[in-house]
């Protein structure tokens, strides 16, 4: 029973996993976007150079002296019944270098609890995963690149069992102020399972993975693109699924697959795209576009608008306000919610 129901968080944690590769790790909660802006941008981005201090989640190197005294806050209405939170804030110290401090805590709902035999004895809401995380960053280089890492404690609570483990991200970002550019390597979830769900089981295997982005705003135009090309560390991004049927000619032969559109379809299930509209400092609309949710999550029938992804931001007084709107399937729709403000512009005293 016990392997039953971690299998059931792995399918419910996994929809930004691959089928090819799902089930294969643990926390797969680590790869959820928890901040409004960057699920407006298909879900991952890691070459944003700015003050918003929810992309030090994303890329350790982002943390920067802009996000000083910068506190945040942001809800997930997910899948389901399933709810998270995350909370960071950031603080520069001179000749030291940028701290940050991110909580994030995801919680599945409630659980009917029954016997071997199917009896109905309650249910149970105790059930939900956690992350602390500590970053670091400083430019390098004559500030031309930025290193940065952060160091993770994870933790599981389903009822009766709980796990906890630690993880490490790395990352190096490349920004030129002139021209505008960003690019970015980071390498995310180099650690280990420590403590066992139950005893005399296996040490599962992290989602380990490797990034590169690049983002380039337009000097005369109020756009920035953004590129990200994930899981570098596999190659081969397809799967076949056992209810898909073969293609068959008039003949009755079998269609023999073309090479080239399986190239690019390869290609396109490691890339997210993402664009922001930005005519002002006090608003911008996003769109992004996920190609590999979209191939993984579609009914052929009836595609819609799976894969895709939307929001805006606006400052009100002294808070900055995100909103997101994500399609992952034609039955579920996630809506996130962040809120950021700069404590310095409140009081002298922070």
């Amino acid at each position: 029973m016990k392997k039953y129901l971690l299998l059931l968080f792995g399918i419910i944690t996994g929809p930004q996993a691959s089928a090819k590769n799902g089930g294969n790790h643990i926390w797969a909660f680590l790869n959820t976007p928890v901040s409004a802006r960057i699920t407006a941008l298909g879900g991952q981005q890691i070459s944003l150079f700015d003050d918003d201090v929810n992309m030090v989640y994303f890329n350790p190197s982002l943390l920067n002296g802009s996000m000083t005294n910068h506190l945040s806050l942001s809800y997930t209405d997910y899948l389901a019944d399933i709810r998270y939170d995350y909370v960071t804030y950031a603080r520069t110290f001179n000749k030291i270098g940028n701290f940050a401090l991110g909580i994030q805590h995801i919680d599945y709902g409630k659980f009917t609890e029954a016997d071997v035999y199917g009896n109905i004895l309650g249910t149970f809401n105790h059930v939900y995963d956690y992350s602390i995380n500590a970053s670091y960053s400083r430019p390098v280089l004559d500030s031309i690149l930025h290193v940065g890492g952060t160091l993770k404690a994870i933790g599981s609570h389903y009822e009766y069992w709980n796990a906890f483990g630690f993880a490490l991200d790395a990352g190096v970002t490349y920004h030129s102020y002139k021209k505008l550019f960003t690019a970015a390597l980071v390498i995310k979830n180099v650690g280990t399972h420590i403590e066992p769900y139950y005893l005399d089981s296996e040490r599962e295997k992290l989602p380990f993975e490797i990034q590169l982005g690049i983002s380039q705003k337009l000097k005369h135009a109020p756009f920035r693109f953004s590129i990200l090309l994930r899981n570098l560390e596999t190659p081969d991004l397809q799967y076949e699924s056992e209810n898909e049927e073969e293609s068959i000619n008039l003949s009755g032969e079998p269609v023999k697959e073309n090479k080239l559109n399986s190239f690019g379809d390869n290609v396109l299930r490691h890339t997210i795209f993402g664009l922001e509209f930005l005519p002002g400092k006090n608003f911008s609309i996003r769109l992004g576009y996920n190609y590999r949710r979209r191939e993984e999550l579609k009914i052929e029938d009836k595609m819609g608008m799976v894969g895709l992804s939307m929001g805006f931001g606006i400052k009100i007084y002294k808070f900055h306000i995100n909103y997101a709107w994500a399609r992952y399937h034609l039955a579920a729709v996630s809506n996130h919610f962040t809120v950021s403000i700069n404590l310095n512009e409140f009081s002298s005293k922070f």
